[in-house]
């Protein structure tokens, strides 16, 4: 049905937003047949498969050492600050979207939450350190959304410029000191762990992955089960279709990144309690594994595509292939040749998967269903 606008130009009317089952049922690649079963056991399983074969590659070298009960506790709670980071990260790259700061942003949020808890105005308080860190992290986020949808900036330039931002800002702040007599129980929240005795072995858990846990099941419950997590796969699969649909696609960009930004302060608090410090010089670099994380997990640069426990897999893996480097005796620099390859081949692989879908696409004779829908 055609409308006149104000300009006096007749356009197609459309809906403000159609039902939440049908948007979902349109950009849910699964229901419209385009993977085969084998593809879509590969796309859920290919990380967790990646992660064994890391485990029984060293531990079949090392069995003694890498396989021990305390390092894998270890390995754990080193990348819980990666993995923590990368559950924002996901939410930002099934979008379409990228973010280059989330490193800078962790130093920024763990020295701000620092610098409260040791204030007159903080009085020690670990409560008010971790509120301050997480808004410092959503304004952040928020800057970041708010100019790639209201400047129509690219994601890639913009977070490359918050990058040296949201750094200098940490770097002012502390005037290139750490921040330091943090309280006693602030360590606690990264470096305290539990025992669990399982009869034939004792695994050593940092309570931080119980954090993560109940982290990423909220956002895969989000993701999964909510309007606002359907409507991320579809701004990140087809924008211009999401928008046709109704979806606000410029508040779900902002969105995402003010997710972002949040479990980017999670993560800086999580990373101040490990290093019982506030150092503005950390985390330089971590972006790359953050987004790597999500890569090797499964996620899609070209968007769309993408799942919570996928890139927490994606972070063990890399935390793993690290330690397990490092039992056997490879040295650091070795070790981003390796890490580097992987991620180019986990890029190459995505690659590969969409030629192959729009082949498959492109082939085959459209459904009933699809036909219906056209």
């Amino acid at each position: 049905m055609l409308r006149k606008d104000s300009s006096g130009v007749f356009r197609p009317e459309l809906p403000e937003r159609l039902p939440i089952e049908k948007i979902r049922w349109y950009f849910d690649r699964k229901n419209r047949g385009e993977l085969s079963g084998m593809q879509r056991i590969w796309n859920r399983l290919g990380p967790l498969i990646g992660l064994i074969l890391i485990l029984i590659i060293f531990g079949a070298l090392e069995p003694d050492k890498f396989l021990s009960a305390r390092n894998i506790g270890n390995v754990i709670a080193q990348t819980v600050v990666v993995a923590t980071a990368a559950v924002g990260m996901t939410f930002i790259i099934i979008s379409g979207g990228i973010d280059l700061s989330v490193g800078s942003l962790i130093a920024l949020t763990g020295v701000s939450g620092a610098m409260m808890m040791v204030s007159t105005l903080g009085g020690g308080s670990i409560f008010l350190g971790v509120l301050i860190a997480m808004l410092v992290g959503l304004v952040g986020g928020l800057f970041n959304g708010g100019v790639v949808t209201l400047a129509g900036l690219p994601p890639f330039i913009v977070t490359l410029g918050t990058l040296e931002i949201f750094r200098g800002t940490a770097l002012q702040l502390t005037n290139g000191l750490p921040v330091t007599n943090l309280p006693r129980d602030f360590a606690v929240l990264a470096n305290a762990t539990q025992e669990i005795d399982l009869g034939f072995t004792v695994i050593v858990l940092p309570y931080s992955f119980y954090f993560l846990v109940a982290l990423g099941g909220i956002a895969w419950f989000v993701l999964r089960y909510t309007v606002f997590g359907v409507a991320v796969y579809a701004v990140g699969s087809n924008e211009r279709t999401a928008r046709l649909c109704g979806i606000r696609v410029n508040r779900v960009k902002c969105a995402v990144y003010m997710i972002g930004g949040l479990t980017a302060g999670l993560a800086g608090i999580l990373q101040s309690s490990r290093l019982i410090t506030g150092q503005s010089t950390t985390a330089q670099g971590l972006e790359l594994d953050v987004i790597a994380a999500v890569v090797i997990g499964g996620g899609s640069l070209l968007g769309g595509e993408g799942s919570i426990l996928g890139s927490i897999v994606g972070a063990w893996i890399m935390g793993f292939l690290r330690n397990g480097c490092n039992v056997v005796g490879i040295s650091a620099f070795v070790q981003r040749i390796i890490i580097g390859a992987i991620i180019i081949l986990a890029v190459f692989v995505d690659q590969l998967r969409h030629r192959t879908d729009l082949f498959e696409r492109f082939r085959r004779r459209p459904t009933k269903q699809e036909s219906a829908a056209r």
